[in-house]
C-alpha cells in the first residue's frame, strides 16, 4: 500500500515569458516604442526561466554579509554578496534596467527601460542599487565637471563588482544616502556636517541612518555645508585608490528586501565633491527622488503582476471539490479582481514613464502632468500592493503560506515601495503642495482626464467629485489621503477607459468608480466579463 502518493499539485511557474503582459505590451506600443519588444520578450523569456527564479531564491536565502575588518584587524567594509546576486545584476546592468536611457538619444527610451525594470523580477532586492544609478544621473548633472567624468561610467551595460577607484573601472553603481535617525523623511534636520578645504572638496563629518546599496561605486548624500543643506558625491575609494572614510557600521535586518544591503554609515572626514550649490541640497537631490518614485511605481505594479500571474497559474491546476479552482465562481471573482488592480496600476505606469521621457526631452506640459501624477501614482498604487500579495498569496491557501512558493517573500517586499522616498502620508502632502504652488500641474492632470470625458458615466461623475473635493479648501490636510485616492482612480480610470480592454475597463469602472465593491478582493459585481479579465492574467507556461 502506498503511503504518500502525489498528485493534485501544482506545477512550477517556470519557462514563461515575463513580458508576455498585454497591459504592458500594449502601452509599449502606445508610446512608440515597439522598437523596444524583441528585446523585452528576450529578457522576459530569461526572467520567466527556472535559472532565474533559482537566482531570485538563492539571493534571498543567502543575504549580504558586512566584513568591517579583515583577518589581520584592518578596516575593509566590504559587504560579501552569494553569487546568484551578481548574477541578477549582471542581467539588469547587460540591458540597460539601470542609468542607459541616459546615454540612448532614442525618443521612448526611458519608457523601455521601465518595461524592462517592470519585466525582470527574479529577485526585487538588486532593483535598488539599479534604480538608484538610473535616478543619480539628472542630479549628477548640476556639477558638469563631475558628470563628464562618471556619467559614462554609469551608463555603461559592465557590471564591475568591486573595489576600486570609480574612474579605474568599466561601469559604475550609484548609491544615495540622505537620511539620520533624527530627521529621516525631514532630510532639512540632517547634522552631518560638510567642511570647505584649500583643494575644492569638503570632509563629511556624520552618521547616515540609512544607506541604500553600501556596496555601490559613488553616493549621492546630503550634508550641512556653510550655506545650508547640500548635495555631494561621495566615491567609496579615492582617485589615489585609498579608501574614503566611509564606515559600514552594521546591515538592517530588514522585512523584506534581504538580499539588498542597506546600511549605517559614519563620515570620519569622507572626501566629497560638491553637486549644485550650497544650500540647495534639497533642490539638486529632487531629480533622484523623483525618478526613483517612478521605479517605487514600476516595482509596485511589477509585484502586483507577479502575485495575480502565480495566483492564476495556481488556480488553473489546483482541484477543490471536484472542481478546478479556476472554474469556481467565487475564485474567479477574487482573481479577476486582482488582475483588474494589476492592469490598472500598469497602465498608470507606463503613462508615468511616457510622462518621464517626454519631460527629460523638455517638454513642459509632460512635466507638468509628471509633477502630479507621479506624487498620486506613487501613493496609491504602493498602497495597493500589500492588501493585493496577501490576497494573492490566500490564492493558493497553505502552499502560499509556505516559503517554498515564493509568496511569503513577495508579501513581505510588498510595504517598502510605499515607504521608501516618502511614505503614505509625505507622497499625500506632496500631492498638495503641487496644488497650491504650481496650478499649471492640475491643469495638466485635467487635459489628461478629461480626454476620456463623455465615454463614461461613472468616470464623469467621479472627476465631478473630485473637483468637489478640491474646491473645498476646509480641512484639505485633514483630507488629503481621501483625495489624492480620488485623484489616483479618475487617472487610472480614464487611461483603462481610453487604452485598457473594454472588459477591466468597465469592471473597474463599476467597482472603483461606482462604489459597486466591498472593502475586500473578490468582490466585483455581477456581469463583469471575468473570462475576458482572467485569460489576460493566465501567464502560458512552456
Amino acid at each position: 500500500m502506498t503511503t504518500h502518493e502525489v498528485f493534485n499539485q501544482v506545477p512550477p511557474l517556470a519557462g514563461y515569458d515575463a513580458a508576455d503582459d498585454p497591459a504592458l505590451l500594449d502601452g509599449l506600443e502606445r508610446e512608440g516604442v515597439g522598437w523596444a519588444t524583441a528585446e523585452l520578450h528576450e529578457l522576459g523569456r530569461l526572467g520567466g526561466s527556472e535559472q532565474a527564479i533559482e537566482y531570485g531564491r538563492l539571493a534571498n536565502e543567502h543575504p549580504p554579509v558586512l566584513r568591517t575588518h579583515d583577518r589581520y584587524g584592518h578596516r575593509i567594509d566590504e559587504v560579501e554578496f552569494h553569487p546568484a546576486w551578481h548574477e541578477l545584476m549582471r542581467t539588469a546592468v547587460t540591458y540597460g534596467l539601470h542609468a542607459a536611457p541616459w546615454a540612448d538619444d532614442r525618443p521612448g527610451a526611458h519608457v523601455a527601460r521601465a518595461a524592462k525594470f517592470y519585466t525582470w523580477r527574479p529577485d526585487a532586492g538588486h532593483g535598488c542599487p539599479i534604480s538608484m544609478t538610473y535616478a543619480a544621473v539628472p542630479a549628477l548633472r548640476h556639477n558638469p565637471e563631475l558628470a563628464a567624468r562618471y556619467e559614462p561610467l554609469l551608463t555603461a551595460a559592465t557590471y564591475d563588482f568591486g573595489l576600486r577607484s570609480p574612474l579605474a573601472k568599466q561601469g559604475l553603481l550609484a548609491g544615495m544616502s540622505m537620511t539620520e535617525k533624527q530627521g529621516g523623511s525631514d532630510v532639512r534636520a540632517n547634522t552631518t556636517t560638510a567642511r570647505l578645504e584649500p583643494d575644492g572638496t569638503y570632509r563629511l563629518v556624520g552618521h547616515k541612518w540609512f544607506t541604500s546599496a553600501p556596496m555601490c561605486d559613488v553616493f549621492l548624500t546630503l550634508a550641512q555645508a556653510p550655506g545650508g543643506l547640500t548635495c555631494f558625491l561621495v566615491p567609496r575609494v579615492l582617485p589615489d585608490g585609498t579608501r574614503n572614510p566611509m564606515r559600514l557600521m552594521r546591515l538592517k535586518d530588514k522585512l523584506g528586501n534581504r538580499s539588498n544591503a542597506s546600511s549605517e554609515v559614519e563620515y570620519e572626514h569622507a572626501v566629497a565633491w560638491r553637486v549644485g550649490d550650497e544650500g540647495r541640497g534639497v533642490h539638486t537631490i529632487i531629480d533622484m527622488v523623483n525618478l526613483t518614485r517612478l521605479d517605487c511605481v514600476i516595482g509596485a505594479a511589477a509585484g502586483m503582476r507577479q502575485g495575480v500571474i502565480t495566483a492564476a497559474h495556481h488556480v488553473t491546476h489546483r482541484q477543490a471539490f471536484g472542481r478546478y479552482l479556476v472554474d469556481q465562481p467565487l475564485m474567479r471573482n477574487v482573481l479577476a479582481d486582482l488582475a483588474v488592480e494589476s492592469e490598472a496600476a500598469t497602465v498608470l505606469m507606463m503613462r508615468l514613464a511616457g510622462a518621464t521621457d517626454r519631460s527629460a526631452r523638455g517638454d513642459a506640459g509632460e512635466t507638468a502632468f509628471k509633477r502630479l501624477a507621479l506624487a498620486v501614482g506613487k501613493y496609491w498604487v504602493c498602497k495597493r500592493w500589500p492588501a493585493h500579495a496577501a490576497e494573492a498569496l490566500e490564492c493558493l491557501g497553505g502552499n502560499g503560506y509556505v516559503e517554498e512558493s515564493g509568496m511569503p517573500r513577495l508579501f513581505r517586499e510588498s510595504p517598502l515601495n510605499s515607504i521608501w522616498e516618502g511614505s503614505g502620508n509625505v507622497a499625500a502632502l506632496d500631492v498638495l503642495r503641487a496644488l497650491a504652488r504650481e496650478p499649471q500641474v492640475m491643469e495638466a492632470f485635467q487635459a489628461e482626464v478629461s480626454a476620456a470625458a463623455g465615454t463614461d458615466a461613472r468616470l464623469d461623475a467621479a472627476v465631478r467629485q473630485v473637483q468637489a473635493d478640491l474646491s473645498d479648501p476646509a480641512d484639505l490636510e485633514l483630507r488629503a489621503r481621501r483625495v489624492v485616492e480620488r485623484l489616483a482612480l479618475v487617472l487610472q480610470g480614464s487611461l483603462l477607459v481610453r487604452h485598457g480592454h473594454p472588459a477591466v475597463a468597465d469592471a473597474f469602472c463599476a467597482s472603483r468608480l461606482a462604489g459597486d465593491h466591498g472593502h475586500a478582493y473578490g468582490t466585483l459585481p455581477a456581469g463583469v466579463d471575468f473570462a475576458a479579465i482572467i485569460s489576460r492574467a493566465t501567464p502560458k507556461v512552456g
